[in-house]
């Protein structure tokens, strides 16, 4: 009798508690994979790069390092502020900022692949390459399909997209080298990370 009533008020618990669900009275994180468009996101494996791919981007980023002390340049604005933080943002929003984030790192070392720094910079461009194709897994093709952009990534967003236009090229490529491993280390590893980034 006893185990009776026991399984009873499981079962209501249970059925009470789908019912709010429903309702929205009790929110339910969604994963990445519940954004439209996230068929075949799979991001967790980005919380750490090897060893031997963040050793390949800091041979780049030595490299580079190496070439400023034959230019003579001048850059007063950052393309990527310091205290720009993906974990402000709300979880759905960080992998369209990322993946903005990437593709203009992409653009930006594509375009210093036929410099002298071509043999350094293969093995990052694969790995870019790899992760904007799993961000594009997990962002809608049409962002206004769902939740609107609030004004933080809105703004971080148009930075991005005026960035080519307002900089030049030399300031271009020392805001991306130099952003590099905080891309890889901190904005990577929160989106990957899912509601774990605070």
């Amino acid at each position: 009798m006893k185990l009776g009533m026991t399984s009873g008020c499981m079962l209501g618990l249970l059925l009470v508690t789908a019912a709010l669900t429903r309702t929205g009275a009790v929110p339910v994180p969604s994963p990445l994979r519940a954004l439209p468009g996230a068929r075949g996101c799979h991001l967790a494996q980005f919380k750490s790069l090897s060893p031997q791919e963040l050793q390949a981007f800091k041979r780049a980023k030595d490299a580079f390092e190496e070439s400023l002390l034959q230019k003579d340049w001048n850059c007063s604005s950052r393309i990527f502020p310091r205290t720009r933080a993906l974990g402000q943002l709300q979880v759905w929003e960080r992998p369209v900022a990322l993946k903005a984030e990437v593709a203009l790192t992409l653009a930006v070392l594509g375009t210093m692949a036929n410099s002298s720094l071509d043999s350094t910079l293969d093995q990052p461009l694969h790995t870019l390459g790899h992760i904007h194709s799993q961000l594009q897994a997990c962002v809608p093709a049409q962002p206004t399909a769902g939740p609107r952009p609030r004004d933080r990534l809105h703004h971080w967003l148009h930075r991005l997209q005026e960035a080519p236009k307002k900089e030049s090229q030399d300031c271009l490529e020392a805001s991306v080298m130099f952003n590099l491993f905080r891309l890889l280390t901190r904005d990577l590893k929160c989106v990957a990370s899912g509601h774990l980034c605070v």
